[in-house]
């Protein structure tokens, strides 16, 4: 081989390593109405603790990643039209959910509860003490699922998004509003509407409604981003990057929920 060759070569091969080391591009997608795991800043910007850990992710495993808000009844959809790569929107894994998604494991557990004016006197909930109630819950969620299966006599009210459900229920709109418990502890305990409200009975914990925990969605096919984001999600957690971000929402860990 000539040097001329020899120089050439290395030129090829200098390119070929430059372009190995782009950062992968990959598309997050969330939806933008869910505080404080996902919301829109009043400068237009999506974050929340959702989007920390989304972001995160993508550095350890060695991506851009661009977030996509997207509303939450076309939210699989779009991820099977390969609008985004993956979705992280504090989804429940289920067993429906798995019949068209895959998911990562869990980045943390779950619970439902319910909300109700600070003068209500409903400790216990049951169809026969939500009959005639009117039971807000966001459409399209594992929350909305309960409400319509355990309170078949009350008038449920769907929503698009938990902040519409939160500002009727601040309105005087809803009797009891039933949610995701992390988001609506935020609800009562830190915003002005809240303060209408609190949190009522027993966490609602129930597998066949909560699923496994919370976890990313991504296409079936896509299972080496799924194992990266596994290994990825292992490493911020033992690392202690997963506490950080967690600490600056949340006041327990919601990894293990203690």
């Amino acid at each position: 081989m000539t040097i001329r060759t020899k120089l050439l070569a290395s030129v090829i091969a200098l390119g070929a390593l430059t372009v190995t080391a782009q950062a992968e591009t990959l598309r997050l997608g969330t939806e933008g109405a869910y505080p404080p795991f996902n919301y829109v800043t009043p400068e237009g910007k999506v974050a929340g603790f959702d989007i920390d850990i989304g972001l995160e992710l993508c550095k350890r495993i060695g991506a851009e990643c661009e977030v996509v808000a997207q509303d939450w009844d076309g939210i699989i959809p779009g991820l099977l039209a390969k609008k985004y790569d993956f979705i992280i929107a504090s989804m429940f894994i289920t067993a429906e959910r798995k019949e068209q998604v895959a998911f990562t494991a869990p980045y943390y557990m779950a619970a439902m509860t319910h909300v109700v004016p600070q003068d209500s006197e409903i400790t216990e909930f049951t169809n026969e003490t939500m009959k005639d109630k009117v039971v807000g819950a966001q459409a399209g969620t594992t929350q909305a699922d309960y409400a319509v299966a355990m309170y078949p006599d009350a008038d449920v009210r769907l929503y698009p998004t938990q902040d519409e459900a939160s500002l009727d229920m601040a309105s005087g709109r809803l009797d009891v509003m039933v949610g995701d418990m992390l988001p609506l502890l935020d609800f009562v305990e830190k915003t002005e509407d809240g303060k209408c409200c609190k949190i009522a009975g027993a966490p609602i914990t129930d597998p066949a409604f909560v699923g496994e925990g919370v976890g990313i969605a991504l296409r079936k096919e896509d299972d080496d981003l799924r194992t990266r984001l596994n290994a990825a999600l292992e490493e911020i957690r033992a690392d202690g990057t997963y506490q950080a971000i967690n600490d600056k929402y949340f006041s327990i860990d919601i990894y293990t929920m203690k």
